[in-house]
């Protein structure tokens, strides 16, 4: 079974996360600067032979888009046209960097590494993708 690829998109960093073969667990790959990830979603895509690709949507709690919602809304239609066939799916991300950061907080690792932004982004990825693996078993 293909793999299932999830990003946490920032306006400077995208912590990236890939489902296992069975597309049960998830694990955090990498975090990328937000102007590379264009190329490296597309070569990681052709090399897991993904089929989807899960980018974590922030809305305000009103439901409202916010300034990153609209640049998340340009990569998709910037991916899908450089890889018309792959499927990809907005995934309500509200509240992740902070489930990430509580997580971090908890798992026991130093002080200074928890304040690296990137170990973040890509638990935040990990928490996106495992809530959509997750949401496919119900």
């Amino acid at each position: 079974m293909p793999k299932i690829v999830a990003l946490d998109y920032g306006s400077k960093r995208v912590g990236v996360a890939i489902s296992d073969p069975e597309n049960k667990i998830a694990f955090a790959l990498k975090t990328i600067s937000t102007e590379l990830v264009l190329k490296y979603i597309i070569e990681l895509v052709a090399a897991e032979k993904t089929y989807i690709v899960v980018i974590g949507f922030p809305v305000n709690l009103d439901g409202s888009l916010n300034d990153i919602s609209h640049e998340i809304n340009v990569f998709i239609n910037k991916l899908s046209q450089k890889i018309p066939e792959i499927i990809i799916e907005k995934y309500d991300e509200r509240f992740t960097s902070l489930i990430a950061k509580k997580t971090i907080l908890n798992s026991g690792i130093g002080k200074q590494k928890r304040q690296n932004k990137s170990l973040v982004d890509k638990v935040s990825a990990t928490i996106i993708l495992q809530s959509y693996l997750d949401s496919l078993q119900r």
